[in-house]
């Protein structure tokens, strides 16, 4: 029985769940617990990450070019990080951020693995794979921005304006949009999808949790445990 693209979707959904208390950075934000630091270096790190991810998700376009459908998705994931940097600056400024602040941090590693990785999948990897890799952890990462919208809300003030970069994140056709299903339908349909997608899946999941909690143990550096 030939799978379909949803349910091809749904299954690499449903394996990389991340496990429950993995994230270790959301559940303070939520509570209230985190030191502002933290979410500011989340800001800072970010500006790298768009940068980098913005070119990768072009380049898996342009080597896409014989399926329409997977290119039109990584077109669309290229043309979103133009509007997440546009929200990102909002969120620094909350934060405190100037742009001297931006331009002399440094990054942790912890933080850019992610994207270093992504940039890999964008030289290496089929292009249909990568589809079904980052749209299962993008319903992972939808749900924690939500979860960051709703504490920095909550607890510290936030605007709307200030969560936007959050709010974008957290919309789900991101996770499970037309364009998402129609680049998994075109990778079943021409052979290109294979269980490579499932490989790729799991480490950019554990890149993901990589990232958060890196910015976890920036909270605990803050406000370290008694």
């Amino acid at each position: 029985m030939t799978v379909t693209a949803a349910e091809r979707l749904e299954s690499a959904v449903r394996q990389l769940k991340p496990p429950a208390g993995a994230n270790r950075l959301v559940p303070l934000v939520v509570a209230g617990r985190a030191p502002l630091t933290a979410v500011a270096v989340l800001a800072l790190e970010q500006y790298r990450i768009i940068d980098s991810d913005r070119r990768a998700f072009l380049h898996l376009a342009q080597r896409s070019s014989g399926e329409p459908a997977i290119g039109t998705f990584f077109t669309a994931m290229a043309d979103g990080e133009y509007i997440a940097m546009t929200r990102l600056h909002h969120l620094a400024t909350a934060c405190g951020l100037d742009e001297a602040a931006v331009r002399g941090y440094r990054p942790r590693a912890g933080c850019q693995a992610y994207p270093a990785y992504l940039a890999w999948l964008a030289l290496n990897a089929e292009p249909a794979n990568v589809v079904l890799a980052l749209v299962a952890n993008f319903v992972a990462w939808g749900e924690y921005c939500a979860a960051m919208s709703r504490g920095l809300r909550e607890h510290y003030g936030f605007t709307a304006r200030a969560c936007g970069f959050f709010d974008f994140f957290a919309q789900p056709e991101l996770g499970d949009g037309e364009r998402a299903l129609a680049a998994v339908r075109a990778g079943i349909d021409s052979g290109q999808l294979t269980d490579a997608a499932d490989r790729y899946g799991q480490l950019v999941l554990a890149y993901e949790l990589m990232f958060w909690n890196t910015l976890a143990d920036v909270a605990a550096e803050q406000h370290p445990p008694h």
